[in-house]
């Protein structure tokens, strides 16, 4: 499996790709001043370097036997691709995110010695780029343009789901948007509420896969923003959401606001088992009523943006892995990055 990995890297270096990438950088740069150039422009760069890769399929994976099966479930959210602290760079989040595709398919070899693990989830749950002029001063914060993110990105999550379908016989990756990716600066508002460099990732990274039995979600919702998900799993309903929705909280605490949100869309979206949410970087799983509820953490670390302002960022990189079987939950696993 690491020998078709590199190769996959390796291709992406080629003479053909490289020019590739340069004539896009030259096209975003002319449409800088117009929004529906600038995405046609990402969109057009995505197909001319697809065209270049030639991927290897992934191994089929052998069956296994047993009952009681349950799933795989992965909360990737908050990869701040681009972003640079003391400890954290685009390269250093790649390691961190190879170290876990790599843990979680250990963890589902040890879950299956007692319950066949035949499927396996990835959602996607916003922020995996940093993006820019999302706040000011963030030029100075990142290591990579919004372009280098969203191709670093789709690369890097593409290879994650081949990692993941190599243990499992069925990969489904659901995928919902996060406020980094919003492009345009300070009026990222105006632009069409379908434009989101998470989905146009999400999007890329989907035709860099070459594997049997993964079916990969549309992240779009026709003319609205793709706010949240969901999915069933074994007869339970999951809600995914980016986590920006919550912006009230008693005592400087989020995990108060979560409460009313996630009762409200209950009643108000759709009736949902679990919840899954990215953005404030902080795993945490918290009970509200019948509804669980996990934060995902994220592979960063080192955030002094957030040590001085918000008396965070002390939090061990890390993000999920779940199992879920018939009845519900079966095993967490908070992998440590």
């Amino acid at each position: 499996m690491s020998d078709a990995l590199d190769e996959m890297r390796a291709l992406v270096s080629e003479d053909a790709t490289k020019s590739a990438l340069r004539t896009a950088l030259r096209q975003l740069d002319e449409a800088r001043t117009d929004k529906a150039d600038l995405v046609a422009a990402v969109y057009a760069a995505a197909k001319d370097a697809a065209a270049t890769l030639t991927i290897p399929p992934v191994p089929k994976v052998p069956k296994d036997k047993g009952k009681d099966p349950e799933v795989a479930i992965c909360l990737l959210a908050d990869w701040q691709l681009g972003k640079t602290t003391p400890t954290y760079s685009s390269d250093i989040a790649a390691e961190r995110l190879r170290a876990y595709a790599a843990k979680a398919v250990k963890l589902i070899g040890l879950q299956r010695a007692h319950h066949p693990v035949r499927e396996a989830r990835i959602y996607l749950l916003g922020d995996l780029v940093e993006g820019e002029e999302i706040f000011p001063g963030q030029s100075h914060r990142i290591d990579a343009s919004l372009y280098v993110q969203l191709f670093h990105g789709a690369g890097l999550l593409a290879e994650l789901v081949r990692t993941i379908a190599s243990a499992v016989e069925t990969v489904r990756v659901v995928g919902v948007i996060g406020n980094h990716g919003a492009i345009g600066g300070p009026i990222r508002r105006s632009y069409h509420p379908e434009t989101n460099v998470d989905a146009m990732l999400y999007n890329i990274a989907r035709g860099m896969v070459n594997a049997q039995g993964v079916e990969w979600a549309e992240s779009l919702t026709s003319g609205e923003r793709h706010w949240y998900a969901t999915d069933d799993v074994l007869g339970k309903k999951w809600f995914l959401f980016h986590g920006d929705q919550v912006r009230s909280a008693s005592f400087g605490i989020p995990w108060y606001g979560f409460a009313k949100r996630l009762l409200g869309w209950a009643t108000s979206v759709a009736a949902y088992d679990y919840a899954a949410s990215g953005h404030w970087h902080v795993p945490v799983r918290e009970q509200v009523n019948a509804i669980t509820h996990w934060g995902a953490g994220s592979p960063e670390s080192g955030n002094t943006f957030a040590q001085e302002h918000l008396a965070s960022g002390g939090q061990v990189p890390s993000q999920w892995l779940i199992f879920q079987g018939a009845h519900g939950p079966t095993a967490e696993y908070l992998i440590r990055l």
